[in-house]
């Protein structure tokens, strides 16, 4: 191996993507056991490696030298290897630093909260002092190593301007952990997330509700990930290259959800996109009727709405789990705050907004088969649709012109 990362398991990494946007080297993943972590350290065999969980620590003692930054925080996760002269950076320093900035927080003279007392939230509180921070306070449920109680910061800490959250909480597959309520911390300014799978979780899906800057890891995984690219090669990267990498493999990973009316072209524009994009198009209702083996007309007349809803749900869920899909949501998943907030976890939702006029009145949707029932459907979703977008888009042209005003709005 020349270029890569090593760790202990390495699955779901995302760094390969990241360099690849460029670099023109081949980035390989190499999980190591413990056990044989000291053969490949001493045999020095790579030109440049990433280092993750948990041998950020384990490595210092093969190296020659390490950064300020490194030795500060107690970790290693960029290895430069100068002729068998092994250097040791820490790149996540600068990832969480730039993803601070691109939310355009001011940490100083402010009071900062760091969820967790692991390797990530040495890194947050480095970076915290570094900015400037009055007042750096960890937080774990034992509150030990100087750490306070999440009782204690709710009690106590309640006039916190920022939150960075360290622990995995709310990471893939317990998408529904978080792990403090900001409800109790109603001068917050903004909120940091390290996870970043999925791509919001519950803490930032709550912050963003109240109208609160928030975001999570991705960001940061791909300012320390083209920073390791300059270390790799001694170049100097900035913000403009960070967000041309971020922005490519957001892309790729987020599920584009489309949301409206009953024929307002939500299957239409989907696969308008699928085409342009080469990208799997789903469609929520599709996936009922897979499930339940039969029509959602025939579903519906047979169970009853809350039924239909109760596999609508379902089937949203699983589907929001998955990245880089084209979803069409049946007209009425906005319903349940719990739909949106899953489709929101891993992908932007977008409004198609048709004209009244232009939509039509069909047999084969319950609520919807004739036009006073679909107005009345109209007038009690409009404002549901809207508050539940991020992008809204006038779809009362082509679907040419519309699926282009799609991808202008999000890319």
């Amino acid at each position: 191996m020349e270029y890569g990362l090593i760790g202990e398991h390495l699955g779901h990494s995302y760094s390969p993507e990241i360099h690849a946007q460029i670099a023109d080297y081949t980035y390989e993943l190499k999980e190591i056991p413990r056990e044989g972590l000291d053969a490949f350290m001493k045999a020095k065999d790579f030109k440049a490696i990433n280092v993750t969980i948990p041998y950020k620590k384990d490595v210092i003692p093969y190296l020659d030298e390490i950064s300020p930054q490194a030795e500060a925080i107690g970790a290693v996760n960029t290895i430069v290897n100068n002729d068998g002269h092994l250097w040791g950076g820490n790149t996540d320093f600068a990832g969480m630093a730039a993803l601070i900035r691109k939310l355009g927080l001011i940490f100083k003279g402010s009071k900062v909260l760091i969820l967790g007392t692991g390797g990530t939230s040495r890194t947050a509180m480095a970076v915290a002092e570094d900015m400037g921070a009055s007042e750096i306070y960890r937080v774990s449920r034992q509150g030990n190593d100087g750490a306070v109680t999440y009782e204690d910061a709710t009690s106590l800490h309640s006039d916190a301007d920022f939150i960075v959250n360290t622990t995995p909480a709310g990471m893939y597959p317990n998408i529904n952990g978080k792990a403090i309520d900001i409800s109790g911390f109603p001068s917050l300014k903004g909120v940091v997330d390290a996870v970043y799978n999925p791509l919001r979780t519950e803490l930032v899906l709550d912050a963003q509700a109240s109208g609160i800057p928030a975001e999570g890891g991705l960001y940061m995984l791909s300012a320390q990930g083209i920073y390791a690219y300059g270390a790799f090669l001694g170049k100097e990267m900035d913000d403009a290259i960070i967000d041309m990498a971020y922005k490519k493999v957001l892309n790729g990973k987020r599920n584009i959800v489309l949301i409206g009316m009953p024929s307002c072209g939500k299957t239409t524009i989907g696969t308008a996109l699928a085409e342009k994009l080469g990208r799997r198009l789903v469609d929520t209702d599709e996936q009922v009727i897979k499930n339940v083996g039969m029509s959602i007309s025939d579903y519906f007349a047979a169970n009853g709405e809350q039924a239909f809803r109760d596999r609508e749900s379902e089937a949203v869920a699983d589907l929001a789990l998955e990245s880089g899909l084209i979803i069409a949501t049946g007209g009425g998943a906005v319903l349940r705050e719990e739909n949106v907030r899953n489709l929101k976890r891993n992908g932007i939702v977008v409004f198609l907004d048709r004209p009244f006029d232009d939509l039509v009145a069909t047999d084969d949707r319950p609520l919807s088969s004739t036009r006073d029932a679909l107005l009345k459907v109209y007038n009690d979703r409009i404002d549901i649709y809207r508050k539940s977008a991020d992008v809204i888009i006038d779809a009362g042209s082509g679907i040419g012109q519309v699926a282009e005003a799609v991808l202008g709005a999000i890319s």
